[in-house]
């Protein structure tokens, strides 16, 4: 059984070219607040190892290609990302971690709020604990 959400994002095409749009109507789960993406990541460097409280995600890989580890705390996946019309669903408590970030990797996330410190858990045992009521 797998613990990962995977979205085909619409995707458009005519003789100029293709585009993509993230909004509800093409499946985002949750009202977009915010954009942002990673870039330029050095090589052999692994980003995430965290967890949000209520924060809600969408990643998609939209040049060159990483790595993404989901944990519950039950089940651990591992997902290439490598599509620019794949999005990955990242819902609340939810660890996660990138790995093998290709030299062109852009990583695009889009976020259900604005950026929260209080909002992470970046400590495994602490995201383990905050699963158990």
């Amino acid at each position: 059984m797998s613990i990962c959400t995977l979205y085909n994002l619409n995707q458009f095409e005519d003789k100029r070219g293709s585009l993509v749009s993230m909004d509800n109507q093409s499946g985002i789960p949750f009202d977009i607040k915010r954009i942002y993406y990673v870039f330029n990541t050095k090589l052999g460097t692994a980003r995430g190892f965290h967890a949000h409280k209520k924060l809600h995600q969408v990643a998609v890989c939209i040049s060159g290609s990483c790595e993404m580890i989901i944990d519950n705390g039950l089940i651990r996946e591992s997902v290439k990302m490598n599509s620019s019309v794949i999005g990955i669903d990242l819902p609340p408590m939810l660890w996660h971690e990138m790995h093998n970030f290709s030299k062109n990797c852009v990583l695009l996330l889009v976020a259900s709020d604005y950026y929260d410190e209080n909002d992470y858990i970046r400590d495994y045992k602490d995201f383990l604990g905050a699963l158990t009521p």
